[in-house]
């Protein structure tokens, strides 16, 4: 459990993490390459015994494909229709769904152009290959009994690749029913159920294999171009994960608490103490967001839903609470997802869907944990002293302390914390943080057996530590803590201590409306101070 769900379990109902929105592009290996007229040949005229190749044979594979969906539509009183531009597909097939209600098939057949691969005869060369080009694609909308709805769509023209859409939530909605477990489902959220332990164990079943066995099984009814005996002998398509998303949700059990605890985080977020604030605000005043210490903003749904979103490159974490009919808002979903999974060093085969999962949820826990860290305050009770004490290693090694005046340390500080080492697994290599601890101290000449040097005084403190068996680092939870308040010590003190040892005798003829708002808080900070200082006593 992360630090968030323990300091609020009282106000939680119940909570599960499972995979949500996913996208797998399909296609047979042996027919993708730019080079593989050689292995289409083959197939075609070795195996199959087709005339000579050309576009004449190529256009009538697609026109014989065309004329299976049209004639299948018809026999099976299945629409087909053709979405305009700015459609949006979900609320264009949610009618032919509810007509379907729960019975199991294709609800509706959607047609539309698109780009795709497909072979491709170049006459001039006498060649084929494979090439992107604008095609009528076919979407099959499907209530499928194991994953419920879906929808597989597929090119019509050789070699028929395919792209499938499957929800998470459906699929642990079928299996709920299948063991007459109770639940409420609203949209993609469990509202309530009456075993959660047991939801999230098949939420942790769910593998591959689910997914290509019900793939696979209506492919052989709307893809009748291959045969059973060639999918045997290797001519199937393989998937592999094109969109994946991956979401923690926590059912408060009244909903105006939970509003009122995520318009804290909206508001703690939009200042010091988030982790992109923090690789930014030092040493930076001309800084621009870029993916590699990424961004974070608050922007607004489609449904008028405000959303907390961090990126990284193609990969983010967005946390925004479920507005859905009769929910009233008790659901807080915490969501990873990456649309290019080399962000987090995992291979797309859908082989590695388990491991997806791991590194998935590890990024969702720790963004609660962090978020917990940006909500709460601490008082100092002599830890800030220990702190700044020498560490002793295991081998009598000598090792200073932390020292919040020390630039290389609030350099080192505020590299570690980059977004890019909170998502995927978490880790970083001394020589990844070099080149951010040289920019925060404008000193290229900065070494790494400085970098090293410096590492080893928050190790000491086990701030940072090292993963076995590895040169990776990785932040602690402490040291995540303890980072976030020494840097928001040193950007609040540093300027005030400029103030007070080298004041500008020109600010104090400054009117108070025409100082900046940043300088007007400031000021208020000093005056709080002086109260606070007199009201101890240590007044002047």
């Amino acid at each position: 459990m992360n630090r968030f769900e323990k300091h609020h379990r009282l106000a939680i109902d119940f909570g599960y993490s499972c995979f949500d929105r996913m996208v797998f592009n399909g296609y047979i290996p042996a027919f993708q390459h730019s080079a593989c007229g050689g292995t289409i040949y083959w197939f075609l005229r070795r195996h199959r015994k087709a005339p000579p190749l050309g576009r004449a044979y190529f256009s009538k594979i697609s026109r014989d494909y065309h004329d299976f969906v049209e004639q299948r539509a018809s026999a099976d009183g299945i629409d087909i229709i053709t979405p305009d531009k700015g459609d949006r597909r979900e609320e264009l097939v949610e009618p032919f769904f509810q007509q379907l209600g729960a019975r199991r098939g294709v609800a509706v057949i959607l047609k539309a152009r698109e780009a795709e691969r497909i072979a491709w005869y170049f006459a001039r060369t006498r060649r084929t290959s494979i090439e992107r080009r604008y095609v009528d694609l076919y979407y099959f909308y499907l209530n499928d009994p194991q994953c419920g709805r879906m929808f597989l769509r597929i090119c019509p023209y050789f070699p028929f690749n395919i792209k499938v859409w499957l929800n998470g939530h459906n699929w642990l909605a079928c299996q709920l029913q299948r063991e007459n477990i109770g639940f409420e489902k609203s949209d993609n959220l469990f509202t309530r159920c009456d075993n959660p332990q047991r939801l999230q164990e098949l939420a942790d079943a769910f593998s591959a294999n689910d997914i290509v066995q019900r793939v696979e099984s209506w492919l052989a009814c709307l893809l009748p171009f291959f045969s059973d005996a060639e999918r045997q002998n290797g001519y199937r398509h393989q998937l592999f994960m094109a969109e994946m998303e991956y979401c923690h949700n926590l059912l408060f059990h009244k909903h105006a608490a939970l509003h009122r605890l995520f318009d804290r985080l909206l508001d703690a977020n939009r200042s010091i103490g988030h982790p992109d604030k923090l690789a930014i605000v030092f040493g930076r005043p001309q800084f621009h967001p870029d993916t590699r210490t990424g961004r974070t903003r608050i922007k607004t749904s489609h449904q008028g839903t405000p959303v907390l979103s961090s990126m990284y490159q193609t990969t983010g974490i967005k946390q925004y609470v479920k507005h859905d009919v009769g929910l009233h808002g008790r659901g807080l979903r915490t969501e990873s997802s990456s649309h290019q999974l080399r962000d987090l060093s995992i291979r797309k085969n859908l082989n590695n869907l388990n491991k997806l999962r791991e590194v998935m949820d590890t990024a969702n826990q720790r963004y609660l944990s962090v978020q917990q860290d940006v909500l709460a305050s601490y008082v100092d009770r002599g830890q800030l002293e220990q702190l700044s004490r020498p560490s002793i290693s295991a081998t009598g090694r000598r090792v200073p302390g932390l020292h919040i005046d020390d630039p290389r340390l609030v350099a080192t500080l505020n590299a570690i914390l980059c977004f890019a080492y909170l998502v995927g697994k978490g880790l970083f290599h001394t020589r990844d943080l070099l080149g951010d601890v040289q920019r925060s101290l404008c000193n290229p000449h900065y070494t790494l057996s400085q970098l090293r040097y410096d590492l080893s005084k928050l190790r000491g403190k086990g701030l940072v530590l090292r993963v076995a068996g590895t040169q990776a680092y990785q932040v602690s939870s402490e040291g995540y803590r303890i980072a976030i308040f020494y840097l928001k010590l040193y950007q609040i003190y540093a300027p005030l201590t400029a103030a007070i040892c080298d004041p500008v005798e020109a600010d104090n003829s400054l009117l108070t409306h025409r100082q900046t708002k940043l300088d007007r808080l400031y000021g208020a900070v000093d005056k709080s101070l002086q109260k606070l200082a007199t009201h101890l006593g240590m007044a002047a």
